[in-house]
């Protein structure tokens, strides 16, 4: 069987960990330092905090913002459930917006449309790795007439002045948009490290801070390093140096942090991500889009254009005038073949949470119908050039199987 998307564990990795172990560091600690420092470097951000997972990382940065019961904030329907999850977390209503057609990423247009005085955020989420129209949502929420409904209630939202920016950026680390990377695109940027990303650390995340003035974003990455340990005002690495063991609890915080075994792992993986890992994956894709450019039933998916680039995590591929139950039968003729493919993904308000909170799918046509026709190929660094070839023919026989 070829997997859809396993691990890249070899020896550096595990060498990496059980130096991480014989240390005596296996907390937040040096390691998860570095990482972070690293980070900083890759995106450009202005301060990165490393955490235990995107999802802790998007509720984190909520709650530093006040979002609570009776606010809104807008996210693509088309998203997987972490993003929308913290927002009911927060006691917040999320507020589902239909997707782009040519690209599965969030609609600006719908998202003007969505917004109220009770909007406090928008949630764009880098599907498959792509980057979002962030130019036109920046200017989309500095827009005068916009600004002016909004309706601040915490010091942190009357700095802003506005609604905040916090991209769901899970699939994205190392996209590109207008000669930047993901991670330095918007105010706030949370980046995943999940077992199936490009960069993985088994679990976790990142936090990238890119807040305007009068924000001190270097002060924002010590507050929430706090907030993001139970509200200590100091970790296990800081207490552990002389005459320090003395600590406070400052507030109710969580217990969102990353520990230096996580990091080992992304410490080798940041210093060969653009010169190994993106090379491979970008491989893959380029043997999938040649195999596939000129089937008539093929939906490519956008890349690359004049001004994005992107990561290279997931290749969805659209099969064109198909239906859902068309779509489902190919991918179970092709794991009938021994090849593992996904779908990215159902979009939430078909999700049975999220239909019994009143949310219908009819409300987001071109999300069904992108998700309907969608199959996710399997992309991962110890992909073979025959288990690539063995994906190519197994899809198209699967497919012209089905609908011819």
């Amino acid at each position: 069987m070829i997997p859809f998307s396993p691990p890249r564990i070899d020896d550096k990795i595990i060498n990496e960990i059980v130096a991480a172990l014989k240390s005596g560091w296996i907390t937040t600690g040096p390691r998860t330092k570095l990482f972070e420092k690293k980070l900083t470097e890759f995106t450009d951000a202005k301060a990165v905090l490393c955490v235990n997972s995107a999802t802790a990382g998007l509720e984190l940065l909520l709650r530093w913002f006040g979002v609570k019961e009776g606010d809104e904030v807008i996210l693509p329907a088309y998203t997987y459930a972490a993003t929308a999850n913290v927002i009911v977390h927060c006691g917040a209503k999320p507020v589902f917006v239909d997707s782009n057609a040519h690209d599965f990423n969030i609609s600006v247009e719908e998202i003007e449309k969505a917004i109220t005085p009770r909007t406090k955020a928008i949630m764009p989420v880098d599907i498959a790795g792509l980057p979002c129209d962030y130019n036109e949502i920046n200017a989309l929420v500095r827009r005068v007439d916009i600004k002016s409904l909004f309706e601040p209630q915490t010091k942190e939202q009357e700095q802003l002045g506005r609604i905040m920016v916090l991209a769901d950026a899970a699939h994205s680390l190392g996209g590109w948009y207008e000669n930047k990377r993901t991670g330095n695109l918007t105010d706030i940027t949370v980046f995943s490290f999940h077992a199936v990303k490009n960069l993985t650390t088994a679990e976790g995340g990142a936090v990238c801070l890119n807040l305007p003035l009068p924000f001190n974003n270097e002060e924002i990455y010590k507050y929430l390093c706090i907030k993001s340990l139970h509200g200590q005002n100091k970790d296990a690495f800081q207490k552990a140096k002389i005459g320090n063991c003395q600590y406070d609890i400052v507030e109710a915080g969580y217990k969102f942090n990353m520990t230096d075994i996580q990091a080992a792992m992304g410490l080798v993986e940041i210093d060969r991500y653009d010169n190994d890992m993106l090379i491979k994956r970008k491989s893959i894709f380029d043997k999938y889009t040649a195999a596939f450019i000129n089937k008539k039933w093929a939906w490519l998916p956008v890349i690359t254009n004049e001004i994005k680039e992107t990561s290279y995590h997931v290749y969805l591929l659209r099969v064109r005038n198909i239906i859902e139950e068309q779509r489902d039968a190919i991918i179970e003729a092709i794991f009938k073949a021994e090849v593992a493919v996904n779908v990215h993904f159902i979009p939430l308000p078909m999700m049975t949470f999220y239909k019994k909170m009143g949310y219908s799918i009819d409300n987001y046509p071109v999300a069904y119908s992108n998700y309907a026709c969608e199959i996710s190929l399997p992309v991962y660094y110890d992909l073979t050039d025959e288990q690539t070839e063995t994906v190519i023919n197994v899809v198209c026989e699967a497919v012209e199987k089905v609908i011819y």
